[in-house]
């Protein structure tokens, strides 16, 4: 994926650093070759709305046209966070490990729908028995060990992959996810909490404190990787690492809900043209999610009320990509058909 020698097992922030300066842009020529057929299909121009544009990006990121969705991956992260001891989640922290396990055993949300969209599922269980540490009292990870996450994240890149959708499980990750909003795009921690697993009244007051203490406690921070180091986890670490090891192999990424674009978000925050290769599934209905949405401008591609997290919305986007593909792909055009085009007045050639 790099040409710097870079060695995941070894890994260090200043690496991670470097490898800002390899991002490759997009694929003109395979944007070219998108644009060009498009205005030949058989439909008026820009009928079907964002698919046109989706069938482009996928082109574009992938390097070839025309873009493909046959072998799509889900990866699904999930780590432990040692702020959830102080009472922010609804459910306790064994309940990640019990999730992997069923993940795992195929009863998971997220299970249904790979199988529903024959999408390859990749759990990656990042030392549940070993949880960050609770950042209101310190960094969450050392530099090494956020390094490291990263790492891990990028092996989930293999060859031939035609998009990666990412996802997460862990207790307490939305307390993390919102305090790295927080100190990476300012606002009050109200700004950015939510009920994550479904806590309300004193519990979500109690989250908020947390969040509020936490990013107090590292405001000296501004580097975005030393705030993912203080604040966040190591999923969320992982997803970052994922994020560039796909740009790095032309892999588009499509994003899942809230924690998954916040860990995406980090990236952006060093290069907003960072996630150029990514795409958001859905809008999750943790308040946070829209704000930030606002400040990457990305826009989703459904609203379904979700937040359940395990990559179930980015799982669910591959339909609609595959969608995208296929149509550009398959349909026929205006001379193969032997179907009139537009007329001058729609800016064609008269037939």
């Amino acid at each position: 994926m790099s040409t710097t020698g870079f060695d995941p097992a070894a890994a260090s922030l200043a690496e991670m650093r470097a490898l800002f300066k390899e991002l490759p842009g997009p694929d003109l020529e395979a944007a070219t070759k998108a644009a060009e057929r498009e205005v030949q299909l058989t439909k008026p121009r820009g009928s079907l709305g964002r698919l046109e544009e989706l069938a482009s990006w996928l082109a574009t990121w992938q390097g070839r046209h025309p873009a493909q969705m046959r072998h799509p991956r889900t990866a699904v992260f999930a780590a432990n966070h040692g702020v959830a001891a102080r009472g922010v989640s609804a459910f306790p922290a064994e309940v990640t490990e019990q999730m992997v396990q069923n993940f795992v055993a195929g009863g998971a949300a997220v299970n249904q729908l790979c199988q529903a969209f024959d999408a390859d599922l990749r759990v990656y269980e990042m030392a549940l028995e070993q949880p960050t540490a609770d950042f209101t009292q310190g960094p969450a990870m050392g530099d090494g060990e956020c390094a490291r996450a990263m790492a891990y994240g990028m092996m989930a890149v293999e060859p031939n992959l035609d998009a990666l959708c990412l996802g997460e499980m862990g207790i307490g990750n939305t307390t993390s996810a919102a305090a790295l909003a927080c100190a990476l795009f300012g606002g009050e921690a109200s700004d950015w909490v939510g009920r994550g697993t479904g806590v309300t009244g004193d519990a979500l007051a109690r989250k908020t404190e947390v969040i509020a203490e936490g990013v107090a406690r590292h405001a000296d921070l501004t580097d975005p990787l030393d705030i993912l180091a203080a604040l966040g986890g190591m999923e969320l670490a992982a997803i970052a690492g994922a994020v560039m090891a796909a740009r790095l192999a032309r892999t588009p990424v499509v994003l899942d809900g809230f924690a998954c674009t916040v860990a995406a978000s980090v990236l952006w925050k060093v290069d907003p043209k960072a996630l150029d290769h990514c795409v958001v599934a859905h809008r999750s209905v943790e308040p946070g999610h829209a704000k930030l949405l606002g400040i990457i401008d990305k826009e989703p591609l459904f609203d379904f009320g979700m937040r359940l997290g395990e990559g179930s919305g980015a799982t669910l986007a591959i339909g609609v990509l595959r969608a995208a593909a296929d149509c550009h792909a398959g349909m026929a055009t205006f001379a193969s058909a032997g179907v009139a085009g537009p007329g001058p007045s729609a800016g064609g050639k008269p037939h």
